[in-house]
């Protein structure tokens, strides 16, 4: 009876050290469904398929996020489905997406680009030349950041900064063709307004010496009324 009683108690203890080891590795397993589904939406969303992997994303992050916050991985799942909802022109929640992203990892340039991108298909300039000047910010040489200032800088009509941009662009990136042909045209309609400043100017003097010569030939002297003294009484 003491020889069985020994090897049930062995028995036991072999029990209690494998449920140690295997209740961790359960327990992760089951609070690793975050990673799933990034995985499973970054898939997704290389097929192209935005709904399903805009969905995948939502799950990731209604998931226990700890351990998609030891990597990358709760990073790019802000990024991701905030571009899946660019590519399908939700942009109002994209931009809703991106700054729940920027309130964790608000020095993250693609984020800030993104968030640019939507203002400027918005129609919202001034909010898209901020987010790109914030981009830039945390990574001068971005490229893409520079080219997309360059375009919102045109767009509002100033032109002499949208060259500036596409400029840098270039710099960092030389065979760039987007910044090339960007470069080409706001140079051609910086010289453009340059040149309809100059006429303007050219025509507003003018005008004005005109209506000078024109005062000072034809202006009618003033006739001053003639003032008669009167005469006293002689007493």
């Amino acid at each position: 009876m003491d020889m069985k009683y020994r090897q049930f108690i062995h028995i036991l203890v072999i029990i209690a050290l494998i449920a140690c080891f295997v209740s961790p590795v359960l327990a992760e397993t089951q609070s690793d469904n975050a990673t799933i589904y990034y995985n499973t939406g970054t898939v997704l969303l290389d097929r192209g398929d935005y709904e399903r992997a805009i969905e995948s994303f939502d799950s990731a992050l209604a998931s226990n996020t700890t351990l998609i916050k030891m990597s990358d991985a709760l990073l790019y799942t802000y990024r991701n489905k905030g571009y899946a909802q660019i590519q399908l022109k939700r942009y109002d929640d994209a931009i809703q997406t991106i700054d729940q992203g920027l309130t964790l990892f608000p020095k993250d340039q693609m984020l800030w680009n993104n968030k640019g991108y939507a203002n400027y298909n918005l129609g919202k300039y001034k909010e898209a030349l901020a987010a790109y000047n914030n981009a830039i910010n945390f990574e001068k040489n971005y490229t893409i950041a520079l080219i997309n200032k360059g375009d919102t800088l045109s767009k509002m009509g100033e032109y002499q900064g949208a060259v500036d941009a596409y400029t840098k662009a270039l710099e960092s990136d030389p065979e760039n063709r987007d910044a090339t042909a960007g470069l080409a045209t706001a140079q051609q309609a910086a010289a453009a307004a340059s040149q309809t400043t100059m006429i303007v100017i050219v025509i507003l003097v003018i005008i004005v010496a005109g209506g000078a010569i024109w005062y000072i030939k034809f202006r009618k002297p003033e006739m001053k009324p003639e003032v008669k003294k009167s005469k006293g009484k002689k007493k």
